[in-house]
C-alpha cells in the first residue's frame, strides 16, 4: 500500500467508523428481514435488480441512521463506556462534516428511489422519517426499541409493494414479527448501557422492564416465533422453514441464559448472535422455496 493511500484511509477512518463500517452487525440485522420479505413476496428468488436496490438501500439507510444517531447523542456518548470512543464523542469528526455525510447518504438512498414503483417510494418516505426521528425517541418514550423495530421493519411492506404492487396480510404479519424481534434484541443491547442511561436520564425498554427484563424479553421472543409460525402456516411452508424457526428458538434460549447476570460482554454476545437468528430463518425460507 502506497504512503498516500494509507494516509487517505487514515483520514477517512473516523468517517467509516461514524457509518459503523467496522461494525456491520446493524446492517445484517436490517438486511435479514428485508431478504425474508423479498423471497416471500417473490415466491422464491427475487429479480436481481430489486435485490440489488434493496440491499444498497439497507446499507445507505443504516449508515445514515448511525450518523444521525451519533449527531443526536454526541453529548451523551462521551459518558458511556460503550460509546465514548465514537468519532463525534472524541471530536475526530466536525459536526458539520457529520451532517454533510448524513445528507450524502440520504441522497444516495434517494437516487435508488428512481428504480422503484410509486407505492414503494411513498413507503420509503415513511421509513426515512422513522429512521431520522428514532434517535430522539429515547428522550421522550420508554419504548425506543419498538420505534427502531418499526423503522427496521418498513423494508418489509416496501418489498411486497415493489414485487406485488400491493401489501397483502402476510406482509403485515412479517412486519409485526420484525418489530417484535428488533424490540427483543435491542432490549438486550440496551442492557449494556442501562447503568449509564439511568444516570443520564435516557429511556429504554431495558430500564422500563426492570428486574423482569429477561422474562419480558423471552415473552417477546416467543411472540415473534408465534407470529412467524402463523406466517409459515399461511404460506404453506414445508419442514425446512420450521427447522429455521426451531434453530431461532434454540438461539433465543441461549441468549436468555447469556444475559442472566447482565454482564455487558455476555449481553453483547447475545445481541450479535441475532445475526444467526436472521440467517437461520432466511435459510429456512430459501429451502422451503427450493
Amino acid at each position: 500500500m502506497s504512503h498516500s493511500l494509507k494516509a487517505l484511509l487514515e483520514k477517512l477512518d473516523p468517517y467509516f467508523r461514524l457509518m459503523r463500517l467496522d461494525r456491520p452487525i446493524g446492517t445484517l440485522l436490517l438486511l435479514w428481514p428485508t431478504l425474508w420479505a423479498l423471497w416471500i413476496a417473490s415466491g422464491g428468488f427475487p429479480e436481481f435488480k430489486t435485490l440489488l436496490v434493496f440491499s444498497l438501500g439497507v446499507f445507505f439507510m443504516r449508515s445514515a441512521g448511525c450518523v444521525i444517531n451519533d449527531i443526536a447523542d454526541r453529548k451523551f456518548d462521551g459518558h458511556v463506556a460503550r460509546t465514548r470512543q465514537r468519532p463525534l464523542a472524541r471530536g475526530e469528526v466536525p459536526v458539520a462534516h457529520a451532517y454533510a455525510l448524513f445528507a450524502g447518504l440520504l441522497l444516495l438512498a434517494a437516487i435508488l428511489l428512481f428504480a422503484l414503483k410509486p407505492l414503494t417510494v411513498k413507503l420509503a418516505f415513511v421509513a426515512a422519517f422513522l429512521a431520522i426521528t428514532y434517535p430522539l425517541m429515547k428522550r421522550f418514550t420508554w419504548l425506543p426499541q419498538v420505534y427502531l423495530g418499526m423503522a427496521f421493519a418498513m423494508a418489509i411492506p416496501m418489498a411486497f409493494a415493489e414485487v406485488q404492487g400491493k401489501i397483502p396480510p402476510e406482509a403485515w404479519l412479517l412486519f409485526i414479527a420484525a418489530v417484535l424481534w428488533t424490540t427483543a434484541y435491542d432490549t438486550i443491547y440496551a442492557l449494556i448501557d442501562r447503568p449509564y442511561d439511568l444516570k443520564l436520564g435516557v429511556k429504554s425498554t431495558a430500564i422500563l422492564f426492570g428486574e423482569l427484563d429477561r422474562v419480558i424479553t423471552g415473552i417477546i421472543q416467543a411472540l415473534f416465533l408465534f407470529v412467524m409460525l402463523l406466517l409459515g402456516l399461511k404460506q404453506h411452508f414445508n419442514g425446512w422453514y420450521y427447522l429455521g424457526l426451531f434453530t431461532a428458538a434454540a438461539l433465543f434460549a441461549w441468549q436468555l441464559m447469556l444475559i442472566e447476570e447482565r454482564d455487558p460482554d455476555s449481553c453483547f454476545k447475545a445481541f450479535i448472535s441475532n445475526n444467526w437468528v436472521g440467517m437461520a430463518i432466511f435459510i429456512g425460507i430459501l429451502a422451503a422455496y427450493l
